[in-house]
């Protein structure tokens, strides 16, 4: 079964060690169990055991204190079963045990750091601010947590001071796409404290979805919030209500999270503009968008219009006391505007040149009755395009020369680049990542990623205020897909934005990782293991198949059988390719030395049938696709459903070097599914081939796109997205091993093929 390549890193030796033997924390900084690694921490010898008869000490009165010790509490009983009381103590600097205090002397200046120190006598953790006495109590719960044990555990001696490098350490959510519960936010906000990360960006309005209850407007919501699924059914949505939402505002505050609304203008409208047409451009009242991508309504430019969003505006600032107000400002394609008579009547009366210069116009406006509040407006880097307004600062999600163009311009900063930190995009390549763009960013990638470019100068860097990952969720439809696609990337985007660059090692960051799973399964957080998942690829021999096996991250041990049973501490260790005879079954885990697995165990059957067979993983898209998703068979499912790999722009597939050998025809497994992305002005991009039957084929191409086709699949005529069906076509036997292509001759402005599995089968004399 095709994987992912392994990435190519540079191990030190002890830390391969420290992965393949946990006991060797107490040794090293770079593996004490903290993620994110702190700024500076030393280790030294002996240790403090804490048992259930400990306590955490706090001075009467220090809120902050106590704010931090209830929360280590918490963790402690939920993840080591230890019942810590919270105990007010006159006494508590002089006392042993654990100790939390404030304290306006503590040698870490810097806002939001600490000082924790472990010795003989207890714990101690001390800092100027509430949010560094959180910090080093989240690091205290995880010195406490370095495996998946219960009840007493010894701490190593250790002396931590520790701040941030950046003050915006963020994750952006999608509720627009797909709404996602109160708890599971609360939950979200919940491991972004553990993370140590501050900034929580919730993206709340967009075309297919109006989230926020709006009081003065009631049709946002009542109108705004629901949309007709593809597929037909019952109306797909949610929103919050004002109540939920300062729940949620508090619940983060309680755990130093700022929440920044997201309220998406001029473009992404189409929510808004269903529920009141008067607010558009056209008058026209659409349906709530079904179609991910770009849609073409923006709002109007009228005063009634801007006037309608500051009145928005004004409950939004009621609701979120945040500084930042993030506007949106990204993929506002201006049709609508050009061809508007009164919007272009409106622009020649500013003065403005252009429809770019006519969004920076709009974008300052909301900027300046922000400012006006006490508010900063915060956008996409689109907002540079007509001329940054003066009072805005940008997040740069088109990579990161948006952000590089304003930091000389100025401006304040966060970088948010599109692949590396969009987790919506798959982990790898394996047939049970869950859907997702198909732009793999691995563990690896999102760790390597550096904020501060080096065009830029010392003070020109001082404008970067951090880093943002965003889970979008287009193609998320569950909340276990949001978490399968943040964890453990959220670790790897919380040392980069922690962390002193200098200070940062993959090797050490691996090393830690074991303790943080342990954690994951704990709290019951359904983390990936895409990083240490094994995969696995078969080629024929002489005599039989040679099995590899192979992670993204080298190093680690991998233990296998053969008779289909679970591999363990005792199975074999992986060396090298596996000989087998078939059929057999294959089944591989990742391990520590102690025999605890990094990833579950993945099996895969090898026989005739299933050489001679691809799933939907395997394929790979053409050369000239630039649109590739893994969609499920049904946009809207909120259960796990079949997931396919398709090219929107082009729908075409290729499998490299398949023996043919005896082959004599090919069956295809497909789906019809919902066409449903707004390409804008890409549309014309779009891949049209002529098509022989009502329905369209897949061709099949030997050697190549560009090769013979030997056989057509006429493709069945459906309706109705989220049907599935098999085709097959023969051919005379081939002999040799052969690139194939298959293309789908489906009308393009209709349901979308796609293909979930490609089987070669033999002749009845044929022997594969």
């Amino acid at each position: 079964m095709p994987f992912a390549k392994p990435a190519r890193l540079a191990w030190r030796g002890w830390a391969i060690a420290c992965v393949l033997a946990l006991p060797c924390i107490a040794h090293a900084v770079g593996t004490l169990p903290i993620i994110p690694l702190p700024a500076q921490a030393s280790v030294k010898q002996g240790g403090y055991t804490v048992t259930a008869a400990d306590a955490i000490h706090v001075a009467p009165g220090d809120r902050a204190a106590a704010n931090a010790a209830r929360y280590l509490s918490d963790l402690l009983a939920r993840t080591r079963g230890l019942a810590l009381p919270v105990i007010e103590d006159a006494t508590a600097a002089r006392r042993g045990g654990i100790v939390i205090r404030s304290d306006a002397a503590a040698s870490v200046a810097q806002a939001e750091g600490y000082v924790l120190d472990v010795d003989a006598h207890g714990i101690d953790i001390r800092a100027r601010d509430a949010a560094g006495l959180f910090y080093g109590a989240v690091s205290a719960w995880q010195l406490l947590t370095p495996d998946a044990a219960k009840g007493a555990v010894t701490v190593p001696s250790v002396h931590v001071a520790d701040w941030p490098r950046f003050a915006w350490r963020g994750l952006m959510l999608d509720s627009a796409r797909h709404f996602e519960p109160p708890a599971e936010v609360r939950q979200l906000l919940d491991a972004m404290a553990q993370h140590k990360l501050n900034v929580f960006h919730w993206h709340l309005t967009d075309d297919q979805g109006w989230r926020l209850e709006i009081r003065r407007y009631p049709k946002l919501t009542q109108v705004g919030a629901w949309r007709q699924p593809p597929e037909g059914g019952k109306p797909y949505g949610g929103y919050y209500t004002q109540t939920e939402v300062k729940d949620i505002v508090a619940y983060a505050a309680a755990r130093h999270i700022t929440v920044v609304p997201e309220i998406d203008m001029p473009g992404h409208a189409q929510a808004a503009v269903a529920a009141y047409p008067d607010i558009g451009v056209t008058g026209k009242q659409p349906a709530v968008s079904i179609d991910w991508g770009v849609n073409p309504y923006l709002f109007n430019v009228d005063d009634h219009s801007i006037t309608f969003l500051q009145n928005v505006l004004d409950e939004v600032m009621e609701l979120f006391p945040s500084t930042f107000i993030h506007v949106g400002g990204d993929e506002a394609i201006k049709d609508q505007w050009q061809a508007s008579a009164a919007v272009q009547a409106r622009m020649r009366s500013l003065g403005l040149k252009d429809e770019k210069a006519l969004q920076s116009w709009f974008i300052e406006r909301m900027g300046q009755y922000l400012a006006r509040h006490g508010r900063r407006l915060i956008g996409w880097d689109e907002i540079l395009e007509g001329g940054i307004p003066p009072s805005a600062s940008v997040m740069s999600w088109r990579g990161t020369q948006g952000a590089i163009d304003a930091a000389r311009l100025g401006h304040d900063v966060v970088l948010s680049p599109a692949p590396t930190l969009y987790f919506d995009n798959l982990q790898s390549h394996l047939d049970d990542e869950p859907s997702g763009r198909l732009g793999v960013q691995t563990l690896a990638t999102v760790y390597a990623f550096e904020p501060v470019s080096p065009e830029l100068t010392a003070e020109q860097a001082k404008h970067v205020l951090g880093a943002q990952a965003n889970i979008w969720a287009e193609y998320l439809t569950a909340p276990w897909q949001i978490e399968h696609a943040a964890f453990p990337r959220m670790d790897a985007l919380a040392e980069v934005a922690w962390t002193p660059a200098d200070k940062r090692h993959f090797d050490g960051f691996i090393a830690r990782l074991p303790a943080q799973f342990a954690r994951y399964r704990q709290l019951d957080i359904r983390y990936a293991d895409s990083a240490f998942a094994v995969g696995m690829q078969a080629r024929r021999t002489g005599k039989g198949v040679a099995v590899t096996l192979a992670t993204q991250v080298p190093g680690v041990i991998i233990r296998y059988t053969t008779d289909g049973s679970v591999p363990g501490a005792g199975s074999p260790v992986y060396r090298g390719p596996i000989d087998i005879t078939l059929p057999a079954t294959v089944s591989a885990a990742s391990f520590v030395s102690d025999g605890l697995p990094l990833a579950r165990v993945r099996s895969q059957r090898f026989d005739t049938q299933t050489l001679s067979s691809f799933d939907g993983s395997a394929l790979r898209g053409c050369p000239n696709g630039d649109l590739g998703v893994r969609v499920p068979l049904l946009p809207d499912a909120t259960a796990p459903a079949p997931v396919y790999n398709v090219d929107v722009m082009n729908s075409c597939w290729t499998l490299s070097q398949v023996s043919l050998d005896g082959v004599s025809g090919i069956a295809i497994d497909g789906a019809w599914l919902a066409r449903n992305y707004g390409l804008a002005h890409d549309a014309s991009k779009v891949v049209s081939r002529a098509a022989h039957t009502p329905a369209g084929e897949f061709e099949v191409h030997l050697d190549g796109c560009g090769g013979p086709v030997i056989a057509s699949l006429a493709l069945p005529v459906e309706a109705r997205p989220g049907t599935t069906y098999r085709v097959a076509a023969t051919w005379a036997a081939r002999t040799g091993t052969h690139d194939v292509c298959v293309v789908s001759t489906a009308p393009i402005n209709g349901l979308l093929s796609a293909i979930n599995r490609v089987s070669f089968t033999a002749s009845a004399s044929g022997e594969r």
